[in-house]
């Protein structure tokens, strides 16, 4: 059994999340449960791997062995039951920076690019900073969980509109995106000609073991016409490597994002990157399993003293991710007013839902990936502060 009930500091660790926390919010000490990484070691055979690699003293240009790509083909089939191919892999510093690439490499200046909405920071980021117009498709609200909005996108479509970025599962919601809806999503695309880019950074930590679709996994046209990331750093707690895969059978797709990805000065993944992610996609399953187990129960443990201490504030298990989408709106606060009193007065550090779109207004995004004893000192300064206001 792994400990993930250990406390481990990380103070003094050069951790964005821990040592930059003050910087972030308003210079507060505040419990931080932000930034999307663990608080639990990554697993034995990961640190292993790395260790052993960093006993030779000699850290110099990466070679990128067969062996790492038949680690992730083997993943995919155990994990997923899909196939993978050799020639359909390129590796990737970090999945936001391959984001940028992709938008470089398959649309033009001023064309259009979809998100779904709430979504991640870093698509509306790469979408600008890219200069190509954002468009945003919300989801939508049905019986407390959300959908694809199907007709909205049919609406927003036009002869300019040439990418969709897909969060599979989606941060910050939660959902896993049942195959229906993904094929309905991928029909509309090809019939407009739209290339879909799926980031799937959060595919293995899914709680119902075979309800995650690869995209690229639908049908061979629609693989045709997508890019589909993945990577170990939010399953593994790997994110400072620096290391992830774009899976494409598209060679034409592939090089062309290869050469955008080339002319930024980018050639190599970190050395230690190479290292985790083979370890860790060859020996990690077990530790994985455990892990799921331990983040259902926490995910679980929030929804329950909420229900019980916090009845107005409200949290729905997510179906993927170790992160919880909590829905203030009750209150009938204004999201600043709600972020002060998480930052001033809780001394919490969460993610403000307005940081993921106009749609996160009234939502704060909680990272559970922690041990129990840190989820239950954040829930009881959460319910001192808000339980009087409901």
């Amino acid at each position: 059994m792994y400990q993930f009930d250990d406390v481990i500091d990380r103070n003094g660790t050069r951790s964005l999340k821990w040592d930059d926390r003050r910087r972030f919010f308003e210079d507060r000490d505040v419990l931080p449960l932000w930034v999307a990484d663990m608080d639990f070691a990554s697993p034995p055979c990961v640190t292993e791997a790395l260790v052993k690699r960093a006993q030779h003293p000699i850290y110099g240009y990466p070679s990128k062995p067969a062996e790492l790509n038949q680690a992730l083909i083997g993943w995919m089939k155990r994990r997923f039951d899909v196939e993978v191919k050799e020639g359909w892999l390129a590796t990737v510093p970090g999945i936001v920076p391959g984001l940028h690439f992709a938008i470089d490499a398959l649309t033009e200046p001023d064309e259009k690019v979809i998100v779904q909405t709430p979504v991640y920071q870093p698509f509306y980021q790469a979408v600008r900073n890219r200069g190509r117009q954002l468009i945003e498709n919300p989801l939508i609200e049905v019986d407390g969980d959300y959908q694809m909005d199907f007709d909205d996108l049919r609406r927003k479509i036009d002869e300019k509109t040439r990418m969709l970025i897909l969060c599979s599962p989606h941060n910050p919601v939660g959902r896993v995106w049942r195959k229906n809806e993904l094929m309905t999503l991928a029909e509309i695309c090809l019939e407009h000609d739209i290339i879909v880019v799926s980031d799937e950074i959060h595919s293995d930590l899914v709680y119902e073991k075979g309800s995650h679709t690869p995209f690229y996994s639908l049908s061979p046209e629609i693989a045709d016409k997508s890019l589909t990331f993945v990577a170990p750093s939010k399953t593994f707690n790997l994110a400072g490597l620096f290391s992830s895969f774009v899976i494409s059978p598209n060679a034409r797709m592939l090089r062309q994002f290869q050469v955008a990805m080339s002319r930024t000065g980018v050639e190599f993944i970190n050395m230690f990157g190479i290292e985790a992610m083979t370890a860790a996609y060859q020996g990690g399953d077990e530790w994985l399993d455990q892990l799921l187990v331990y983040l259902r129960g926490n995910a679980d443990y929030i929804r329950q003293f909420l229900q019980e201490h916090v009845p107005q504030v409200t949290m729905r298990v997510p179906q993927a991710t170790y992160l919880g989408w909590m829905d203030f709106r009750q209150l009938g606060l204004p999201p600043a007013e709600i972020k002060r009193l998480m930052i001033h007065e809780a001394l919490l550090g969460l993610n403000d839902g307005t940081g993921f779109g106009e749609a996160g207004a009234g939502f704060q995004r909680i990272n559970f990936a922690c041990p129990r004893s840190t989820l239950e000192e954040a829930m009881h300064r959460l319910e001192r502060t808000f339980q009087p206001l409901g």
